[in-house]
């Protein structure tokens, strides 16, 4: 049994870990919400609980629709108490357990193969999920929390920065897990390596996500309208999704909604999400992308000069060199570390089709 079809153990262990991380993760933005109510930061504890509702309830959707486009309705009911993310750590890892522990042996290579690759394609279903939650509750939620320290409302630890230099890996984390898990769950694409192209992917992504969150943080203190141009971004970008014509899921309405996350994701990263060559549009988003990660400090600096130019000095060294790091990290990853497809001229696509049951949110497209 080839490695690129494994589920190993390691995996199913960093499953359990992956589990009580997700549960902390909901727990300690529980907490903030409370603190900043009882600092009488309504506004803030507000904003803090939509975003975990919102998140939350949008995953519970998708989980909910997946199991039943499977035909499986195994504890649906409990997606009512927002526990679908949570069941589906429960089925991986307890069909995992039974594939590497109990039944390893008593199948032929063959069955194997295929248990191991339906296990990728519970676990890329998962961190799907888990991508949708991130974006729509923990990167908005750090955008507000670098806006909250920028201006300087309340009194920082160190704890809260370590806090949300954690936040910043962990959204580039989930496209870095995602995107390897759908590689190996397609067989006619290649694997994602581990080592130095999986580091230079996470990098690429943790550097440009890290520099336009900042970016937007800036605008955000020039202007509280800001958050009106943020919401015309995020109906440009789910318009484009329209216009692409994504196929994901199994009714039109359920296509809505998930055209309508894509257009938040993309508020923050690039996200291929149709079968088409993606570097004309990836170098108009990231020349776009540049542009307001320069704009941004070069305004604060003229506008508000009376900023506190210690902060803007670190910040504006985050921006402009995480931006450079991260387009640096991107150029050398597609052209020397992209792995090479089994099939001529086909890739993954970031955003699945919804063909063959567990298989459907998965499709093909030129490589970029």
């Amino acid at each position: 049994l080839s490695y690129y079809f494994q589920y190993t153990k390691l995996r199913w262990f960093l499953t359990i870990a992956g589990m009580f991380l997700y549960a902390g993760d909901i727990v300690t933005d529980i907490s903030l919400t409370l603190t900043f109510y009882q600092e009488e930061h309504h506004l803030w504890a507000g904003l803090t609980l939509g975003f975990i509702v919102l998140g939350l309830l949008v995953s519970q959707i998708f989980s909910y629709a997946w199991f039943w486009d499977d035909m499986n309705d195994f504890l649906i009911t409990l997606h009512t108490f927002g526990l679908g993310v949570f069941i589906r750590y429960y089925q991986l890892l307890k069909k995992g357990f039974a594939v590497l522990w109990i039944t390893s042996h008593m199948h032929t290579e063959e069955e194997r193969r295929e248990k191991h690759q339906k296990l990728f394609c519970m676990a890329t279903d998962l961190s799907m999920l888990k991508m949708f939650e991130t974006f729509l509750e923990s990167a908005p939620q750090l955008l507000l929390q670098v806006y909250i320290v920028l201006l300087g409302h309340r009194k920082n630890s160190i704890l809260q920065y370590l806090s949300m230099a954690f936040s910043f890996i962990s959204i580039a984390w989930s496209l870095v897990d995602y995107r390897r898990c759908l590689r190996r769950s397609l067989p006619h694409i290649s694997e994602m390596p581990s080592g130095l192209p999986t580091v230079i992917y996470l990098l690429y992504k943790l550097c440009t996500i890290t520099s336009l969150i900042l970016s937007y943080s800036l605008f955000l203190i020039l202007s509280a309208y800001t958050t009106v141009a943020l919401s015309i971004v995020w109906l440009l970008m789910t318009m484009w999704t329209n216009i692409l014509q994504t196929n994901f899921c199994s009714s039109k309405v359920l296509e809505a909604l998930y055209r309508l996350v894509v257009g938040v994701i993309l508020m923050f990263t690039f996200f291929n999400v149709k079968g088409h060559d993606t570097k004309v549009a990836m170098r108009i988003y990231y020349s776009t992308f540049t542009l307001l990660n320069v704009a941004s400090p070069i305004l604060l600096a003229v506008l508000m000069p009376q900023f506190n130019e210690n902060t803007i000095l670190v910040v504006d060294i985050l921006i402009l060199g995480g931006m450079f790091l991260g387009l640096l990290c991107l150029v050398l990853y597609y052209m020397r570390l992209h792995p090479t497809t089994k099939l001529p001229d086909t890739d993954e696509v970031d955003g699945l089709s919804k063909e063959n049951n567990s298989m459907r949110r998965m499709r093909t497209f030129v490589q970029p």
